[in-house]
């Protein structure tokens, strides 16, 4: 009966059960994983997946192409509050050329901001 029951609820998820456990248990935090929070986890992150791949179409370029892209999903992580926590996985894309340069211009910001604070320090001194 277990057995079974195991097998329909594999049939209401499309993502594979088994890697969602390796997933939850690679935190610290978790000793051993109960059969139903797998499962509605698993279904969760369906869900949520699907919403964002529909959200991104919907409010996308892609539409005019039939088709969800990478720029759509980056758009949405970017624009829509409810999926700026994925900001920083679902990056812009930039050519590497000119991720160099703004990497070149931190560093050159950062060597400067940190000049211009020791001379406020010195400047503190001196009064």
């Amino acid at each position: 009966a277990e057995m079974a029951a195991r097998l329909s609820e594999n049939r209401l998820v499309s993502l594979p059960l088994s890697r969602i456990r390796v997933i939850m248990k690679s935190s610290p935090e978790v000793s051993s994983i109960n059969q139903d929070a797998l499962f509605l986890t698993a279904k969760a992150t369906e869900l949520f997946v699907q919403y964002l791949a529909s959200y991104s179409y919907k409010h996308g370029r892609g539409k005019e192409k039939n088709a969800l892209t990478y720029t759509d999903l980056s758009h949405t992580a970017e624009e829509c509050e409810t999926f700026q926590f994925l900001a920083d996985i679902l990056p812009k894309k930039i050519l590497a050329s000119k991720y160099l340069k703004m990497l070149e211009k931190e560093k050159r910001d950062g060597e400067v901001g940190e000049g211009d604070e020791e001379d406020e320090e010195e400047e503190d001194e001196d009064e």
